[in-house]
């Protein structure tokens, strides 16, 4: 995967578990549409009205190709529509990043080293 879109979600705080739900279904529809899914986040300790989502694709154009499969996945429209209703995301900002190679997903050598 060549690219990350790491979308910021500012969250109702009272309404968590309902983003919660929210992800859970991502995590069945975006695989399905083409995305590969590296996670959701939700606050634990500090800010408690922040979530992430990180979704990565080998371009911007395969990322095109699946924000018209979810245009038009009848899962992905439900799913926007609980958000809509319920209202627990007050603000989504999307940016696109790209791997700097050899530091992701490096695990910890501490272990190794005892």
């Amino acid at each position: 995967m060549r690219i990350t879109c790491f979308i910021r979600y500012q969250i109702d705080p009272f309404q968590k578990e309902a983003f919660k739900e929210y992800a859970e279904n991502w995590g069945r529809i975006i695989p399905r549409c083409g995305g590969h899914l590296v996670g959701y986040f939700l606050p634990y300790e500090g800010t408690n009205d922040v979530a992430w989502g990180l979704i990565a694709f080998d371009s911007l154009a395969s990322y095109e190709a699946y924000r018209k499969r979810l245009r038009s996945d009848p899962e992905a429209q439900k799913n926007f529509a609980m958000a809509q209703s319920r209202r627990f995301i007050l603000r989504e900002e999307r940016s696109f990043v790209e791997t700097v190679e050899g530091t992701r997903e490096k695990p910890s050598t501490l272990a190794t080293q005892a």
